[in-house]
């Protein structure tokens, strides 16, 4: 997952083609009816057969049962089965192992011991988001548009690829990628007109910062 871009919730023929013309890594796809970004099976079908070969293929469930999985995985053939409820380690692993799909688990963080949660899933899953966590309430586990403090995943080195998520943005992810180090990102609010509306110039413009905020970690010498 090095260099990596992701844009998260992608619901339109439209969007999609904007973040795989824009060379795009990763595109994700939600399966959350609570979620404005919330995709039929159908639909996500559809969008799948256009990104296959383009882009690798990320499919969104929070706390999925079997079925539900099951169901997701016969739609878009998944690259990344991405858990991003509160999937447990052992959970996570038996997804991998029941689905032939290589389970990413996102991990929310507001504070440097957060962080310590992802050592759990150490050989049990085979990549991590790092989230911002969601506030008080919050109907939604993640797409929320809130960002944590970047410098706490400074130091962050787990032996498995990750990526950096929330709060993510045009205007600040290169400021994210400088004080995080990442080299992979993932937007999904951070790139949309209203909740669940993607805006194809902040896809594009999203995409652009992101690759020359890599481009500047490698030339300074900084990156990990």
């Amino acid at each position: 997952m090095s260099e990596t871009i992701k844009i998260c919730g992608l619901t339109t023929p439209e969007t999609l083609t904007a973040a795989l013309r824009a060379d795009a890594d990763m595109v994700g796809f939600v399966f959350f009816p609570k979620s404005p970004r919330h995709l039929s099976f159908d639909a996500a079908r559809a969008l799948a057969r256009m990104a296959r070969g383009a882009a690798e293929i990320v499919a969104l469930s929070v706390d999925a049962d079997d079925a539900t999985l099951d169901a997701i995985v016969n739609a878009t053939e998944p690259d990344y089965l991405q858990l991003h409820g509160s999937e447990t380690p052992e959970r996570a692993q038996e997804i991998q192992r029941k689905f032939g799909v290589s389970a990413v688990k996102a991990i929310g963080v507001s504070e440097a011991a957060d962080f310590a949660k992802a050592d759990a899933y150490k050989g049990k899953c085979d990549a991590l988001i790092i989230d911002a966590k969601p506030p008080k309430g919050a109907v939604l586990p993640g797409g929320n548009g809130i960002a944590f403090d970047w410098r706490l995943a400074w130091n962050f080195h787990p032996r498995k690829p990750w990526m950096l998520s929330g709060g993510l943005d045009p205007t600040n992810v290169a400021q994210a990628v400088a004080q995080s180090r990442t080299r992979a990102v993932d937007v999904s609010s951070g790139v949309e007109s209203a909740p669940g509306v993607k805006d194809i110039g902040k896809i594009k413009a999203f995409i652009a910062a992101a690759r020359a905020a890599f481009d500047t970690l490698n030339s300074d010498g900084s990156g990990q």
